[in-house]
């Protein structure tokens, strides 16, 4: 994932950096959607849609899972009948990035921050310097691969709101809003849209500054209940995609009020820690709660190396992600980053391995939130293990070669042209001492360019899976998605 607002940092990057973000999220009516109400001053919404296959929510089958069950649900919550017409919808964490060069970066003093974040507040930037940020990444990446996609969350009634809101909808994303009700605070810029100013000075370090830096609290703890449109949202969406970074969004109460609700009505929850898994498991005995929570209610969990050992105590990453399932009440799938290594997925019956794609880098910026959209599409429809590691490999890649996030995360051709040219990092010594380090594991799913000798005494089924094999599976599953257009609704 990328660097978050709330504290400011400072980074060298490469000089071809694109956006820093805080992520938050929002929903619109959508012709393949159900008809929520929308945010104030929603424009009408270009939908991606398939004219030839268009559907109404009552026309969708029941959602099978990618472990091969199916569920439904009832009003009450009840498993009775499940019609899902929505893929994906996100919580919280949208915002806008709004990246500046500056002289220098900011002084350490909270209160100079603070009095040049109100400086920079007065007036508008050009547009120009705008883009979305936070989990707006991972909805337009997963958009683009084909899923419909809704962002549940606050965005305010002023430019910076209606920008977020065009930005999603172009993309063909929903939004729902969370309303605070009463509980909303009187002053105006409780309910302003986050605004993440991402300060770049001569050398190419970054500051990041928000108002959330100077709140102790999170910055909509006002928003305490889920609405019956947001219930709705969540019902009827297959995954709620959820990161660290909605803790600096909501209070720990509502998150896992929310997710409980996710999984009372047979919606899988994918969560991804992020760097705030860190500061989150030495937080407040509430927000450790909370966590904790996460990690046992979540159907997919994503995890960098760095994480799963952080979380763990286990550096084995294969170990590590076996540990966390065990400990999960319903978790299918551990994933583990290992940056220019790969991915590996583990499940309760195999462990799945693939290479990363070798690519010029440019900027990192949204790779976390695109791969996780290529996990969620792998899940939903139930595509291959190992596919759907290397799929998300090339849309985290894809996003790696251009600059930023936002509007600048991968596009469905780009990953296509990554996976034809097959251009793999030469990661087989990790993959023989991966195997060697973890030879109690039944069943290994390799993906890689020859064939992977393992130890005589070994019991390890071992299935090494040539990437053309993987290519000819995969693009037809993204070619498919040409017939979806550009329609106005």
């Amino acid at each position: 994932m990328y660097q978050h607002a709330f504290a400011l940092t400072f980074h060298s990057f490469s000089p071809h950096y694109a956006l820093s973000l805080s992520n938050f999220s929002t929903q619109s009516p959508n012709p393949l959607l159900p008809n929520f109400p929308p945010f104030a001053r929603v424009p009408r919404l270009r939908s991606s849609v398939c004219l030839r296959c268009r559907t109404s929510a009552a026309d969708v089958s029941p959602v099978r899972y990618a472990d091969g069950s199916s569920s439904s649900i009832g009003e009450n919550g009840g498993i009775v009948v499940a019609e899902k017409p929505i893929d994906v919808a996100t919580l919280g964490n949208l915002c806008v990035d709004i990246v500046l060069s500056v002289h220098e970066l900011p002084p350490p003093s909270r209160g100079e921050r603070k009095a040049l974040m109100d400086e920079l507040s007065l007036s508008p930037p050009d547009k120009k310097y705008w883009e979305a940020g936070g989990n707006c990444n991972m909805a337009i990446a997963a958009a683009r691969l084909g899923l419909q996609c809704v962002a549940i969350g606050h965005v305010g009634d002023e430019i910076y709101g209606e920008f977020l809101l065009d930005v999603l909808h172009e993309e063909g994303i929903g939004t729902v809003a969370l309303d605070g009700g009463t509980n909303a605070k009187d002053s105006s810029s409780y309910r302003d849209t986050l605004i993440c100013w991402v300060l770049v000075d001569p050398l190419q370090r970054h500051g990041f500054c928000s108002r959330a830096d100077f709140k102790e609290e999170p910055a909509f703890s006002w928003i305490t209940d889920l609405s019956d449109e947001v219930k709705m949202a969540i019902r009827q969406s297959k995954v709620l995609f959820c990161n660290g970074y909605d803790f600096d969004d909501f209070s720990p109460s509502f998150i896992m009020s929310t997710i409980d609700y996710a999984s009372k009505v047979g919606t899988a929850i994918f969560f991804d820690p992020g760097p705030r898994g860190k500061s989150l498991s030495k937080g407040t005995p509430d927000e450790r709660k909370a966590l904790a929570h996460f990690l046992r209610m979540s159907d997919v969990l994503l995890l960098t190396s760095e994480e799963a050992e952080g979380l763990t105590g286990i550096r084995n990453p294969v170990k590590a992600g076996q540990e966390i399932l065990r400990n999960g009440k319903g978790t299918k799938w551990v994933i583990v980053k290992m940056g220019a290594k790969g991915s590996i997925l583990v499940t309760k019956s195999s462990v799945s391995v693939a290479p990363a794609f070798k690519v010029e880098v440019i900027d990192t910026v949204g790779c976390g939130d695109s791969f996780v959209a290529a996990i969620a599409l792998g899940y939903i429809r139930n595509i291959p293990l190992v596919n759907t590691l290397t799929i998300a490999n090339a849309v985290g890649a894809a996003t790696a070669m251009g600059c930023g996030a936002g509007r600048n995360v991968a596009k469905r051709q780009q990953v296509m042209d990554l996976m034809k040219a097959s251009k793999l990092n030469d990661e087989e010594k990790f993959f023989e001492q991966l195997l060697a380090e973890n030879s109690e594991s039944p069943r290994f799913n390799l993906l890689s360019k020859k064939k992977i000798r393992k130890d005589g005494s070994s019991k390890q089924e071992i299935e090494t899976i040539s990437m053309e094999k993987v290519v000819s599976e995969l693009l037809p599953e993204l070619e498919f998605k040409r017939c979806c257009v550009k329609a106005s609704s």
